[in-house]
């Protein structure tokens, strides 16, 4: 299972709004086969792996067992069901890391493999395998997508200094590294938000153009939203992820309404002594990493 994790990296990027999954088929003590879902219309991990195995090994599919990252499909989308292929192909055994909340599976795949005779152990790196997905599985359970808020800020606290007239003037925090960093963030979310200010003030490309991925949709949020009503809107759309990358304002209405899942925080080493102050963090956050980025330090928040 840590290797089909492993594997299932390989679609970061490229598989939304689909999620990330690797499999791995084990037989006479080694691994005949892997794959995993490489992009979003594209084969799953099952059918990739499958199709791996050398035809001097087809004949170990009748004793195999596979390892799926996560419950193969039941339904027919743009491939057909992944559940089907396994008990087409003869697998006995399918050892699953985590079960899929999309309404369409939610355990309609399980029952249909076992249905069908075949032995499911289920659950197995259950956390891991939730953990690769965070960004799908909130958004199938909860009526908005994954949150990430994101900024960068002085060692002392500001996100920009101020002109004579009180108006923001942006700083560069980003190093050359770390900005490779942040586009690798930018091609993990399906859309990135800032407000209508930050985007006449900065005029932020926000494209992924420092890293292999799809740009994220560009949303741009008017001071008056209703962010509940907006993020239910975004989610409608189709759409499981987004990061937000605005001002301050924008930053702390998020935190204010409880939109968030992950908070991501660049520090550079440098103080400004005054400006326009980063958002207060709020309480029960835990730190789950903390990077050193050549001079920089990146911090990441969960709730």
């Amino acid at each position: 299972m840590r290797r089909a994790l492993q594997l299932a990296r390989g679609g970061e990027g490229r598989t939304a709004p689909n999620p990330m999954v690797g499999a791995v088929v084990v037989a006479d003590g080694r691994i005949i086969g892997e794959g995993f879902h490489r992009t979003y219309g594209g084969p799953h991990a099952e059918v990739n792996a499958i199709a791996s195995v050398k035809e001097a090994d087809r004949h170990l599919l009748k004793d195999a067992t596979i390892y799926v990252t996560l419950e193969p499909c039941s339904h027919y989308g743009k491939t057909p069901p992944c559940s089907k292929l396994i008990i087409e192909t003869g697998i006995p055994r399918v050892v699953v890391g985590a079960p899929d909340p999309n309404p369409l599976v939610a355990g309609r795949g399980i029952k249909m493999l076992r249905e069908a005779g075949v032995e499911v152990i289920e659950n197995v790196l259950l956390k891991e395998c939730l953990d690769i997905n965070a960004r799908f599985m909130t958004a199938q359970l909860n009526p908005r997508p994954w949150i990430q808020l994101k900024w960068a800020q002085s060692a002392d606290g500001f996100m920009a200094v101020l002109d004579s007239e009180g108006n923001p003037k942006p700083v560069k925090f980003s190093n050359a590294l770390s900005s490779v960093w942040m586009h690798r963030e930018r091609a993990r979310s399906q859309a990135i938000m800032v407000g209508s200010r930050t985007r006449l003030i900065d005029r932020p490309r926000l494209d992924v153009r420092l890293w292999a991925g799809q740009n994220p949709v560009k949303i741009e949020c008017e001071h008056d939203e209703n962010l509940p009503l907006l993020m239910e809107k975004v989610r409608r759309q189709g759409i499981n992820s987004i990061m937000v990358e605005g001002g301050p304002t924008l930053l702390k209405s998020f935190i204010k309404e409880g939109l968030y899942d992950e908070i991501r925080i660049e520090t550079a080493p440098v103080t400004l002594g005054a400006g326009l102050p980063a958002p207060i963090l709020p309480d029960g956050l835990q730190s789950v990493s903390r990077e050193m980025c050549r001079e920089n330090v990146i911090t990441v928040f969960r709730r």
